[in-house]
């Protein structure tokens, strides 16, 4: 009996945002290769992911160390995306207080009534956040 070899596709996709996804799910081709170089098994990969297939994680990985340059201009190129989308979303919407204002979200939507502490530190959080609005809004009008 002999045996076929046939050459078999790579389970990879880019989808619309030219994002790479692995064998028809939401699954990036970051997450494989991050959770490889951190020591994970491809067995432990579709443990933490079950909509993979394990021949599919198994391929990925061997085609991300053939390739391993490409894979890690991708990867740099989308490190770079995330971090001027961050930079945007910062610019857009303040993170001081973050913490508080949820806090008091919370507890306002539970019925809950706030120490004065805490109710000092959400105002302060707010007129924080409002001036920083002012200010960012200023500068971006003095720009124009």
């Amino acid at each position: 009996m002999t045996l076929s070899l046939a050459n078999e596709p790579i389970p990879l996709e880019t989808d619309a945002d030219g994002v790479v996804r692995v064998g028809g799910t939401r699954v990036t081709l970051d997450t494989i290769v991050a959770a490889f170089n951190e020591g994970a098994t491809a067995e432990e990969i579709v443990y933490q992911y079950p909509s993979l297939h394990l021949a599919d994680v198994y391929a990925v990985i061997g085609y991300s160390l053939r390739r391993r340059s490409e894979v890690e201009a991708y990867l740099r190129q989308r490190q770079q995306q995330a971090n001027s989308i961050r930079k945007q979303n910062e610019a857009r919407f303040a993170p001081n207080g973050v913490r508080n204002r949820l806090l008091a979200r919370r507890a306002i939507q539970r019925g809950e009534t706030m120490t004065p502490l805490g109710w000092f530190m959400w105002t302060f959080t707010v007129m924080v956040v409002g001036i920083d609005l002012c200010v960012r809004f200023t500068h971006r009008k003095a720009q124009r």
